[in-house]
């Protein structure tokens, strides 16, 4: 069974962070920088939430207000569901069809260790299949 621990080993625990007072134009310019959908929020090494793409379409571009006069702390998602490494990939899955997310905090102890996504369980799930058929593949390959 996998865990949040086997997808930090395979892509590494890079956190793309920004602190509360970044406004949302910068941010979105950090996020198109490196590809990617969200950027966690954090002041004085402590973890406040996550400002995400969704975020931006729903708070900002719906509501007709300006991406270069809010911060990301006045629309972030500051209130995910935090799992930890020993965390199921299943339990992953779970919850975040449960909330109707694509993002959770992963911590240890009070810890913060970085963000997952819904792509990154979809990535190891699919790591976790082919490895399975690549096993039976070589047991029948050598029990034939």
């Amino acid at each position: 069974m996998k865990l949040v621990s086997d997808i930090f080993k395979r892509k590494g625990s890079l956190n793309i962070s920004v602190s509360s007072d970044t406004n949302i134009f910068q941010a979105l310019k950090i996020m198109s920088d490196h590809n990617i959908g969200s950027v966690i929020i954090m002041d004085s090494n402590a973890y406040l939430g996550l400002f995400t793409e969704r975020d931006y379409a729903r708070k900002v571009i719906l509501h007709g207000k300006k991406s270069s006069d809010l911060t990301v702390i006045e629309i972030m998602s500051g209130y995910l569901p935090r799992i930890e490494l020993s965390t199921t990939l299943e339990q992953c899955m779970e919850i975040m069809t449960s909330h109707n997310i694509r993002y959770l905090p992963v911590f240890e102890a009070e810890q913060f260790i970085g963000v997952i996504s819904i792509i990154d369980v979809v990535k190891e799930t699919i790591s976790q299949q082919q490895d399975t058929i690549e096993n039976l593949q070589n047991y029948i390959y050598f029990a034939g």
